[in-house]
């Protein structure tokens, strides 16, 4: 199975919960009119988030939809899935990100002329007869303005319209968008679902490197297969051999890791990422006092507040490096200078 883009995905594990939650909310007669679907990157709160609206436009009271135990699946052969899935279906607005038409890149944030959008559709009466639905996939990105637009709507609802905002970030929303609207976590996903997952979308991996991304992964079907896309496994393994190496990584081996990674960009990005991670991973588990051995030696070198430090000196590291395009390879040896706790000229 190939993943799909989440308005054409029929296929979603581990929030079974979720679904259940939405399903006896449609059938209480009660129901919200904003739902915030949260929770980290990559576990699937667009996907939620297109099959919640499938299966409001869909209708509740002939059983389309209806799935079974809770479920709000609807069949890719459903004339529904098929609007949807094309964006054609006249009672649902998308507002997300877009590209720039004056500098054909893709904006950092959702503009105040999208989401001026919302209180007009909303207001019309519904083509089908059932109900209008607006997804904000990534409500993070509104910017002020666009999110007192927003605001307008929320505060004075129309009858038979639902607003779905997904969200990796509530904090950044604005506390009145918050407060008027259902909260609705979705968690990481398990081992189990995030196997089930990637042996459906990765057939071809072996279980050894699956298990791998799902290590790695930290149950976000996302960042597994961005892993698997962009060399995860292999850049995961050079991460550990880097941080089993502090303080003492050779000057030699330093910059053979550098020429390696620093002229490829997906992978400079990913070996920061996985880099960062491992050592936020060994920083949570010492406060907690669980970390295992190779942590604990990693650790060990400086006081674990100092460490912090150096996880935020590396995050800025890459920030600025991604952000002004600068020199991967000089970054990523500062970096390990970072580590080894020497100057930024490492060694």
């Amino acid at each position: 199975m190939s993943t799909k883009e989440p308005r054409s995905n029929p296929f979603l594990r581990g929030h079974e919960a979720a679904e259940a939650l939405v399903a006896e909310a449609l059938r209480g007669g009660r129901f919200h009119h904003a739902w915030l679907i949260t929770g980290p990157p990559g576990i699937g709160k667009a996907t939620f988030a297109y099959r919640f609206a499938r299966r409001l436009l869909a209708g509740r009271s002939e059983g389309a939809g209806a799935g079974e135990g809770g479920s709000l699946f609807l069949a890719e052969t459903d004339p529904v899935f098929r609007r949807v899935s094309v964006g054609s279906h006249a009672d649902l607005l998308t507002v997300e990100r877009e590209i720039n038409v004056k500098t054909k890149r893709m904006r950092t944030e959702i503009v105040v002329e999208n989401a001026r959008e919302i209180p007009h559709f909303m207001h019309l009466t519904p083509a089908e007869g059932g109900w209008r639905v607006v997804v904000v996939d990534g409500a993070e990105d509104l910017n002020r303005n666009a999110a007192n637009a927003l605001l307008k709507v929320l505060e004075e609802p129309p009858a038979r319209a639902v607003l779905l905002l997904t969200c990796s970030a509530p904090g950044r929303l604005l506390p009145t968008i918050r407060s008027r609207c259902r909260r609705l976590g979705l968690a990481p996903l398990d081992e189990a679902a995030m196997g089930e997952v990637l042996a459906a979308y990765l057939p071809g991996l072996d279980g050894d490197a699956r298990g791998r991304l799902v290590t790695l992964a930290e149950g976000s079907v996302g960042r597994a297969l961005d892993l698997a896309g962009g060399g995860g496994v292999a850049m995961a393994d050079l991460v550990g051999e880097v941080l089993a190496a502090v303080p003492d990584l050779p000057v030699l081996r330093a910059h053979e890791v550098a020429d390696k990674i620093g002229r490829d960009e997906d992978a400079f990005s990913t070996f920061m990422d996985l880099l960062r991670a491992g050592l936020a991973a060994a920083v949570r588990d010492a406060a907690r006092g669980r970390a295992d051995p190779d942590q604990s030696r990693l650790l060990g070198t400086r006081p674990l507040d100092a460490w912090v430090d150096v996880w935020h000196a590396l995050t800025r590291l890459q920030d600025e490096t991604e952000g002004a395009h600068l020199d991967k390879r000089q970054a990523l040896v500062a970096g390990f200078g970072l580590l080894a706790g020497k100057s930024a000229g490492f060694p």
